[in-house]
């Protein structure tokens, strides 16, 4: 099977979504430090990895930033575990990596992207993300 996979570069700065890219080690301590992976392990992560579509961030070969997209292809996208690490903060890869995701072009047809955030509304709502509409459509059920 021949498989293209996304890519764009910028100077030394590398997005991929090839998995081989991919370095699951520095992705697992970026989200152990998160509140929200706090029960994370790496064999949890790993599964996770592989049912996702992840974008690397990469500083030559090294992992500085990763995005985690679940979704069907067809009408729905959730964004998830978006991380850089802070040495690279502020310098506008986070933004870059979040428009690369959004312009990969199986998910530019998608009807809805979504994500979740504690703390980056205003960071989001510059690329465009809104606050739910209809917060009452809504629906979770938590473990």
């Amino acid at each position: 099977m021949n498989v293209n996979y996304f890519l764009l570069e910028r100077g030394e700065f590398v997005i991929s979504t090839n998995p081989e890219r991919l370095d699951p080690q520095a992705v697992f301590g970026f989200l152990a430090e998160t509140r929200w992976w706090a029960d994370l392990t790496e064999e949890r992560l790993q599964r996770a990895l592989r049912h996702s579509l992840c974008f690397s961030l990469l500083e030559g070969d090294q992992q500085i930033g990763v995005a985690r997209v679940i979704t069907d292809y067809v009408t729905y996208a959730y964004l998830c575990d978006v991380f850089i690490v802070e040495r690279r903060r502020g310098q506008g890869l986070g933004g870059w990596l979040i428009r690369s995701v959004l312009e990969h072009p199986d998910l530019v047809p998608l009807k809805r992207v979504a994500l979740i955030t504690h703390d980056a509304q205003s960071f989001y709502r510059g690329l465009d993300f809104q606050t739910l509409s209809h917060p009452d459509w809504y629906m979770e059920r938590l473990r």
